[in-house]
């Protein structure tokens, strides 16, 4: 039996007024249920809850003000879980309403504690809806949507495969809305630059997404070990096929080199408050070594951030290449930034990030 999370995007289940579309909820519903019915364990991470709120206030356009986005959530969840919830009855099974943050994968405690929950409802046949809790969310409401926390509940559940459900067949070589040339791209074996690039930015305007959002998830997929599958959501059986590696969309393959649950979370689950610039030696060090950062190799410090916050590691050509928890505070690290270790104040920590606390990523 394989493990899988089923994302699917707010444009894909819902009409040009922001209204739920019945026909592609219906269609949702029906793949996910074909795919458990073939015998695989499926989480589906569901957006919409904003866009199922707009019309029920009477509103007819998305606001930007975070207050008014976290209300017309709270009022559009539970109309998005109630629909959900029945039409997966239609197909015999039980839809389980899971609401989380990025507080749940960054802190050990949450995170242990929303992976035994969905553990559990998976042992017990339960189809689990996860949704990013907008009501009390900061950040990514406004602009991560629900990628992200699909990857990351890729993770928890320790899934073999991630698919992300779009209005589009996969990636393409370019807008296929501006270029007529643009051709599907089938299979990206690293996530880089340039892909990230031709990704581009937010999608619809009833979602916060898009293809850069969906390329990012995937990146953070492969660093856990899971293949990625980003897709149309009304291409017909489109989750099995997917699942059983039918010729569908684009497939991020995963990588050979995983990160731990811990080193995700400071990678990809924690937003960096600054960043580090530090020498060639000690780049060499963080990278070819494994060593940790040490305040002789720290060149300049930018933001302003505390002790135990996430801080981008940036080389001499001006690249992140790294990403870590810091051990002093923005202040405190400008005041010994350039010292030998001998010459630090006493009691000061000897490592500006601890090599446990760090994540390499070039």
């Amino acid at each position: 039996m394989s493990t899988a999370v089923v994302k699917v995007g707010t444009s894909s289940i819902t009409d040009a007024g922001g209204e739920l579309d019945a026909a592609a909820l219906a269609k949702l519903c029906g793949d996910v249920a074909d795919a458990q019915q073939a015998g695989h364990e499926l989480v589906m991470v569901c957006s919409g809850a904003i866009a199922a709120g707009l019309p029920a206030l009477g509103l007819h356009r998305r606001p930007s003000d975070i207050n008014t986005l976290q209300a017309i959530a709270s009022v559009g969840q539970p109309r998005l879980m109630e629909r959900i919830g029945a039409i997966l009855a239609e197909h015999g099974l039980i839809a389980g309403q899971v609401l989380l943050t990025s507080y749940d994968f960054i802190h050990r405690t949450q995170y242990l504690h929303a992976r035994a929950t969905l553990r559990r409802l998976l042992d017990l046949g339960v189809v689990p809806v996860v949704n990013e809790n907008d009501p009390v969310a900061d950040d990514e409401i406004r602009y991560g949507d629900n990628d992200r926390i699909a990857a990351l509940v890729a993770n928890l559940v320790s899934a073999d495969t991630l698919v992300m459900l779009t209005d589009t067949p996969g990636l393409f070589t370019a807008d296929p809305r501006l270029d007529a040339d643009a051709s599907l791209i089938e299979e990206i074996v690293l996530v880089d630059e340039a892909l990230e690039a031709v990704a581009g930015g937010a999608g619809s305007v009833r979602g916060s997404g898009g293809m850069a959002s969906k390329l990012a998830a995937a990146k953070i997929a492969a660093w856990s070990g899971v293949r990625s599958v980003i897709a149309a959501a009304d291409a017909p059986g489109v989750v099995l096929a997917a699942l059983d590696g039918r010729a569908v969309g684009t497939v991020v393959q995963p990588r050979r080199e995983r990160l731990p649950s811990r080193k995700l979370w400071i990678a990809f689950a924690r937003g960096a408050t600054g960043h580090v610039t530090v020498d060639e030696g000690a780049r060499r060090a963080l990278v070819e070594q494994g060593r940790s950062l040490l305040p002789a190799g720290v060149r300049g410090v930018d933001g302003a951030f505390d002790a135990d916050e996430a801080v981008e590691v940036v080389g001499p050509d001006g690249r992140p290449f790294a990403k870590g928890l810091v051990r002093y505070a923005a202040e405190q690290l400008r005041a010994i930034a350039g010292r030998r270790t001998g010459d630090l104040p006493e009691g000061a920590p000897h490592e500006v990030i601890h090599r446990d606390d760090l994540v390499v990523l070039a």
